[in-house]
């Protein structure tokens, strides 16, 4: 018989959903600040930390979220 990992079938924990939220959030908020500087033309990228050398918007936005989270966490 097959055995089964415990742990791939296990909820996800308290800390496991903070951090997801914490994503979610900064990822709105650093988006939000990404849209306007680029609807008002300015250079968001160095707005936000680690986005300076990223093309895309949403691939910036992330970049900056996945730097933001380090510091936290």
């Amino acid at each position: 018989m097959a055995q089964t990992n415990s742990a791939l079938h296990s909820a996800p924990t308290l800390a496991n959903r903070k951090e997801l939220l914490l994503f979610g959030l900064s990822f709105v908020v650093f988006l939000v600040i990404a849209l306007t500087g680029a609807l008002l033309g300015r250079p968001w990228r160095t707005w936000l930390p680690g986005a300076e050398g990223v093309n895309g918007l949403f691939g910036g936005v992330k970049a900056a979220v996945y730097t933001f989270m380090s510091y936290v966490i």
